[in-house]
């Protein structure tokens, strides 16, 4: 039977008073399908990418080799005449940001003396480096300071520029820093060359764009990268440019070097692997997301941390993805990658959601992790069996056993990076100041091979006299 409905007809329109019904009832789909679409997208975005497992990766079981021996201290009786050095960003080329304790048997333990502090009221974002008996820091309002070790005494300071985020380097008698913005009136940075005795400036390029690229010392020449995405390498001597290398996006980290291999991520997400000499590309890595975190390089691999909510480990070789795991938050922290006793070989790293994680740095399954709250922004120090960091969040300073992931000692202040260390002291990093601590058996050391140092070097002037 007809009912009261219209039938429609083959090929006839739908009537006129069902239409617009219908037509609503299709945008509603279409509506609903990319709600649940987008909904998904922003699930994935906000837990991060997929994360890969590759085990054919290449992986070099070894340890990395053990730092050079430090040069024969001038005065052998005084403990801090030691040759100490960590004088660029992340303590070596390969940015590991790793420090063994400085002899066997020697460790790093609380109680702490807190010998001085080297304060100030203007915002230290990246830690300072040490060349045998100063520190250099570089303030964020570019004044570069060299500090007395033993005494927190400034014995030099000088205004660099107007506005900088980078660690100095330092070798052979220089101190060499990138600005972000050299003066009020105009918005490039610079690259300064200046002498370690006395701030004198030697030499300074004027750049085009901003770099907060910790500088690179790699035998004659200075590497850094700058925000129009280029990667410089400049004559340590004079600053001239031997070579220029284009990258996809701004180039923010830090340099990392292993054997005649540079490498580096961007903001476009590739992680760059340049030859040193030539500046030629040598393979280049997408990764997605952004690249902020200074790459560390240790056994054939390349970690690094993505703003994509990842940490991704990259063979040295090939630039094959080896592993990525997902990390809660983005990930802006510099990774220290060191040899832990009864683990193996570990790559630490921080996270934006307050996450601090050891992972395998062969497969990247996790060791331990430790959800602390508030963000962890800056690098990782690892040093001897201890992990050092700093959270911004929460204003605070950590050092954890490598091994467990236990708290072994909180200090009352802490921002970006939680500092170095010489093997037997530490120089840690709060928001505005340094701080020098020293176990408190090392501490009576030093205060006994200073007094014999006085007592002999007095008695050679007498002989002297004689």
């Amino acid at each position: 039977m007809a009912g009261p409905y219209p039938v429609r007809m083959a090929g006839s329109p739908l009537n006129d008073a069902r239409r617009p019904w219908g037509c609503f009832g299709c945008v509603g789909v279409i509506v609903l399908a990319l709600v649940i679409v987008g909904g998904i997208a922003g699930f994935n975005k906000l837990r991060g990418p997929s994360e890969v497992s590759d085990p054919t990766v290449e992986f070099i079981a070894e340890d990395p080799p053990a730092p050079e021996a430090p040069p024969a201290p001038e005065d052998a009786l005084d403990t801090y005449d030691d040759g100490a050095d960590w004088p660029v960003y992340g303590g070596n080329p390969q940015r590991t940001r790793y420090q063994p304790f400085a002899t066997r048997g020697t460790t790093i333990r609380p109680p702490f003396t807190e010998k001085w502090g080297s304060t100030g009221k203007v915002l230290l974002e990246f830690p300072p480096v040490l060349c045998g008996r100063r520190l250099y820091v570089l303030r964020n309002d570019a004044l570069l300071r060299a500090i007395d070790r033993r005494t927190g005494r400034t014995v030099w300071q000088k205004r660099i520029g107007r506005l900088a985020a980078s660690s100095p380097a330092c070798a052979s008698g220089r101190v060499y820093a990138t600005v972000l913005r050299r003066n009020k009136y105009n918005a490039g940075g610079q690259v300064i060359a200046l002498r370690a005795s006395t701030g004198k400036r030697i030499w300074r390029v004027v750049l085009g764009s901003r770099t907060e690229s910790s500088p690179l010392i790699d035998g004659n020449r200075l590497v850094f990268g700058t925000e129009k995405g280029e990667v410089l390498a400049l004559n340590r001597a004079n600053g001239r440019v031997l070579w220029r290398y284009r990258a996809n996006g701004a180039v923010k980290a830090a340099v990392a070097m292993e054997g005649n291999t540079l490498y580096v991520g961007d903001y476009s997400g590739r992680l760059h692997a340049i030859w040193a000499r030539s500046g030629k590309r040598r393979w280049v890595s997408d990764l997605d997301g952004s690249l902020y975190s200074t790459p560390a390089v240790a056994y054939g691999r390349v970690y690094v941390g993505n703003i994509n909510r990842s940490v991704v480990a990259v063979g040295a070789e090939t630039g094959r993805i080896a592993w990525r795991r997902r990390a809660k938050g983005f990930v802006y922290s510099a990774p220290a990658v060191a040899p832990v006793r009864g683990k193996g070989p570990t790559v630490f790293i921080g996270t934006y959601g307050g996450q601090l994680l050891a992972l395998d740095a062969r497969s990247g399954r996790t060791r331990w992790s430790r959800d602390l709250g508030g963000r962890i922004s800056g690098g990782i120090t690892v040093v001897g069996d201890l992990v050092m960091y700093a959270n911004l969040g929460r204003k605070s300073l950590g050092i954890r056993g490598a091994s467990t992931g236990n708290l072994v000692y909180s200090h009352r202040s802490g921002a970006f990076d939680p500092g170095i260390s010489d093997g037997r002291r530490l120089y840690v990093n709060t928001y505005t100041s340094v701080y020098h601590l020293v176990p408190k058996a090392q501490a009576a050391k030093d205060r006994r091979s200073l007094r014999e140092a006085r007592k002999a070097r007095k008695a050679i002037r007498e002989a002297q006299k004689g």
